[in-house]
């Protein structure tokens, strides 16, 4: 089984039962804890001064002014990002940030909610993502929060990739 498929399993999963979990719950004069969002204290702590290591590169997230960098490595084509990530008690956390590649440059604004259950951590793309385990109470080894590094894998690539692409727009200029 893929992680895809175990995510999404995850996601369906959650987003089935949460419900018949809690009516059932009242049913038995149970209360089921709700899903409850993270605190902004909570989402630095996980993404402060780390890299999420991505299949195609990776995002850096810097406690020093709360910048984040970011590089891509698309089936060849190259992109490095530049720009500030924000969190809030809402649960939200978001990478905004001005995309750059050989075509050009472009701001985009990419965000991920995150809620927990006890000690699991649900996550999702916002706005309608859909719901997976991003951290289980017992982390596990396919956990999304493991991709999460202290080892700054990001930012030397997005310097050199920043540095070709303004050689090439002098070269194309006639510098």
């Amino acid at each position: 089984m893929s992680i895809g498929s175990r995510l999404y399993g995850a996601a369906l999963a959650l987003s089935l039962c949460l419900p018949l979990a809690a009516h059932g719950a009242e049913a038995a004069g149970k209360k089921t804890p709700a899903p409850t969002p993270l605190s902004a204290f909570e989402l630095y702590r996980i993404y402060g001064d780390r890299t999420w290591v991505w299949n195609t590169g990776g995002g850096r997230f810097f406690d020093d002014g709360r910048r984040f960098v970011a590089w891509t490595d698309d089936k060849g084509k190259q992109s490095f990002a530049e720009g500030k990530w924000v969190v809030d008690d809402l649960g939200q956390l978001c990478m905004r940030a001005t995309w750059t590649n050989a075509e050009g440059a472009a701001r985009a604004s990419t965000c991920f909610g995150h809620r927990k259950v006890g000690n699991t951590i649900y996550q999702r793309r916002q706005p309608d993502g859909n719901w997976y385990i991003f951290r289980h109470a017992s982390v596990q080894q396919d956990d999304e929060f493991r991709k999460l590094v202290p080892i700054d894998t990001v930012s030397a690539k997005a310097r050199d990739l920043k540095q070709v692409l303004a050689n090439q727009e002098v070269a194309r200029k006639g510098g």
